[in-house]
């Protein structure tokens, strides 16, 4: 069976099973529009509806619509604890936790109370630090470490190397932009 959309006119192959004589409701594909489909060559079959009395009444008035306000769920308030979840008798009645107010108290002294907190910045800085005058002490003494481990000079002439190129790429970004 070929279904045509009454929107779209897009068709449709269904099979003939699919649709029963009362009717199906189907939707199209391509633009959503949804009918009561019937098979091909059998007439819709309508009841006839009863007759009714007309009955005429008086007008009623019309009344405006009020908005409805909402319904607030009502909950009834929660009681405050008899007790507190973290006082010593709780614990105790509850967990098994027996808590003694007389502890000691320790003496600390003035070095253990300042706690001082180095920080990732200022670790950043001594580092920076540390290599600039490692690389300071290395060029300055670089003849002299040459004369007494030769090997060395390939190693040190590769590192002033690299270090002149880091340069040159941090003179290159910073003047780029």
């Amino acid at each position: 069976m070929i279904l045509t959309c009454n929107s779209c006119g897009k068709k449709f192959v269904v099979p003939e099973s699919a649709i029963t004589a009362s009717g199906r409701m189907v939707q199209c594909g391509s633009c959503g529009n949804k009918w009561r489909q019937y098979p091909v060559g059998e007439v819709e079959k309508k009841q006839p509806a009863p007759r009714t009395k007309k009955v005429v009444s008086k007008p009623q008035p019309i009344k405006q619509k009020t908005d409805k306000s909402k319904k607030v769920k009502r909950t009834a308030p929660k009681k405050p604890r008899e007790i507190s979840l973290y006082s010593p008798e709780y614990l105790a009645k509850k967990h098994g936790i027996k808590i003694n107010d007389a502890q000691p108290e320790k003496k600390i002294s003035k070095q253990e109370k300042v706690k001082v907190s180095f920080g990732f910045y200022n670790s950043l800085l001594v580092f920076i630090f540390f290599v600039i005058t490692l690389s300071r002490v290395l060029y300055f003494s670089q003849e002299f470490i040459i004369t007494n481990v030769p090997a060395s000079e390939y190693y040190l002439n590769y590192f002033f190397e690299s270090i002149r190129n880091i340069f040159e790429i941090w003179k290159n970004l910073i003047t780029s932009y």
